[in-house]
């Protein structure tokens, strides 16, 4: 498994904590795959702003249609989550 390098929240300077306060869950937890940006935070905001366009943003697909899609995509790459 690839491991890439992260910042973890208690090392985090303020724009970094506030990033990973505003997408924590509701335990607090960020997902990985936002985590993975910790080194460039604009990058965060950035990926995070693309996947809520292309989750809840105008398209002709449902939202659970757009779920399946990555479901899909996902079980095919082998992705565990």
């Amino acid at each position: 498994m690839t491991y890439i390098r992260y910042t973890p929240a208690t090392e985090a300077g303020p724009r970094l904590s506030a990033l990973y306060d505003r997408y924590a869950d509701a335990r607090g937890k960020v997902d990985n795959i936002l985590r993975i940006h910790s080194l460039s935070p604009p990058s965060m905001e950035h990926h995070y702003d693309m996947y809520r366009h292309l989750m809840a943003g105008p398209s002709p697909l449902s939202r659970a249609q757009r779920e399946m899609i990555a479901v899909t995509v996902s079980a095919e790459n082998d992705c565990f989550y």
